[in-house]
C-alpha cells in the first residue's frame, strides 16, 4: 500500500525529576545533600532514509514518543536519559505543523536528521540549593515536559524525470523496460493507482556509474481538476523533477487524438501549478510499431513544430536505448545550469 499523506501525534519525553537525598555515613553525621539530577527526555528525531518510499508506518500508527529521562538518585547519581524517538522519513517529505499550518521542516537527503520536537530537561537535584545559609535543603525541581505537535507529513518524491501521460499510453510498460521497477501492466485504464519510482542505471567504463530516478505518475485524464479518474492528488510528486516526460500514445489505439491527448495534458499541469510548464520537457511518441502510428506522428509535427519528440515502442524496445541517453543529457545539463544559476546568485 502507498500512503503519500497522513498525520502524526508527536511528544517528545518528559525529563526526570530531580532527587531529594543526603548523604549517610559512619561518622559523617552531616554529610549533606546529595540528591542527583533527573535524565533528559529523549527527542523526537526525523531521518532521510533512501530505502523508504511511502509514509504507511505513520498512517496506522500515528502516535509517536520519546522516552522519559530516568529520575535522580542519591549518592550524586544523574538519572538516564531517554531515548530518542528515531521515524525514518522517505526522501522529499515535508513535515507541517497543524497549529499553524506552515512547513516546519523538509528531508531531503539519506541520514539528514531533524529535531522536531525536544525533549525535556531533567529536574535539579537538591545538591544544587546548597547555600551557606541552608545546609540541608529539601528542594528538588521536577522534570520539564517534552514538547508535543500535530503534524501533517506530505510526501513530494525526489526524482530527475517525471513521467506523465493518458491511461494506457504504455508508461507503465515504459518504466518496466528502462527501469528496475516492475508496476502492474495490463489493457485496461488505471493499472497505476499510485506513483511508481525507478531507477535507470547508466555503466559507463570511462564514465562510471550513473543512476536516474523517474516518477510514473498515475494516468491523467481530461477534467482531472474537477478530481475525474485519479485527479490531480499524484501530481505533487513531479513538482522537483528535472524533466518531465510526456507518454503520448501515438498509434490512437484507443480512439484518442494524440495532439488532444498533449493539449490536455498541458492544460491539466497549468491548473494544477503553472510553474510546471516552464519545466523542461520531451515528448515520446510510443506505439510506432503499430502501422497507423507514422501518420499520427506526421499530423503531431505540423502542429508542435517546436516540441522535441522521439519515437519508441515498448514493446518491441525500439529506441529505448537512445530514450535513455537523451535523458541522461537533458536532466546533467538541467542540474549544470541549476548548479551554476544557485552560484551566481550567492
Amino acid at each position: 500500500m502507498f500512503v503519500d499523506e497522513c498525520t502524526v501525534k508527536l511528544a517528545a519525553g518528559d525529563g526526570g525529576r530531580g532527587c531529594t537525598s543526603f548523604r549517610r555515613e559512619k561518622y559523617e553525621p552531616w554529610g549533606g545533600p546529595n540528591g542527583g539530577d533527573g535524565g533528559r527526555g529523549g527527542d523526537v528525531i526525523l531521518m532521510g532514509d533512501v530505502n523508504t518510499n511511502n509514509l504507511v508506518d505513520y498512517k496506522y500508527q500515528p502516535h509517536w514518543k520519546g522516552e522519559r529521562g530516568e529520575h535522580g538518585q542519591g549518592a550524586d547519581c544523574h538519572g538516564k536519559d531517554g531515548q530518542p524517538c528515531i521515524m525514518k522519513m522517505p526522501l522529499g517529505t515535508i513535515v507541517i505543523d497543524l497549529a499553524t499550518n506552515k512547513p516546519v521542516a523538509e528531508v531531503i537527503a539519506d541520514g539528514q536528521q531533524i529535531v522536531l520536537c525536544k525533549g525535556g530537561n531533567g529536574g535539579w537535584g537538591n545538591t544544587h540549593f546548597k547555600t551557606s545559609t541552608n545546609r540541608a535543603p529539601k528542594r528538588a525541581n521536577p522534570g520539564h515536559p517534552g514538547e508535543v505537535g500535530n503534524y501533517r507529513l506530505i510526501l513530494k518524491s525526489i526524482a530527475d524525470v517525471g513521467l506523465v501521460g493518458f491511461p494506457n499510453a504504455g508508461k507503465s510498460s515504459l518504466t518496466g523496460r528502462i527501469t528496475k521497477a516492475r508496476p502492474k501492466t495490463a489493457a485496461y485504464p488505471f493499472t497505476t493507482l499510485h506513483p511508481q519510482i525507478g531507477v535507470i542505471e547508466y555503466l559507463d567504463e570511462k564514465k562510471g556509474h550513473k543512476r536516474l530516478l523517474l516518477a510514473d505518475v498515475p494516468g491523467l485524464i481530461e477534467g482531472a481538476h474537477e478530481n475525474r479518474g485519479l485527479g490531480h492528488r499524484f501530481l505533487r510528486h513531479i513538482e522537483r523533477c528535472a524533466l518531465l516526460l510526456f507518454m503520448v500514445d501515438m498509434a490512437a489505439t484507443d480512439a484518442r487524438d494524440p495532439r488532444e491527448d498533449y493539449k490536455h495534458l498541458l492544460h491539466e499541469l497549468e491548473l494544477y501549478d503553472p510553474k510546471l510548464l516552464k519545466k523542461p520537457r520531451l515528448v515520446v511518441a510510443n506505439k510506432m510499431d503499430i502501422p497507423e502510428a507514422a501518420a499520427h506522428l506526421a499530423k503531431f509535427k505540423r502542429r508542435y513544430k517546436s516540441v522535441d519528440v522521439l519515437e519508441i515502442s515498448c514493446l518491441s524496445g525500439e529506441g529505448l536505448d537512445k530514450l535513455k541517453k537523451e535523458l541522461l543529457k537533458r536532466v546533467v545539463r538541467f542540474r549544470s545550469a541549476e548548479k551554476a544559476s544557485l552560484a551566481d546568485g550567492t
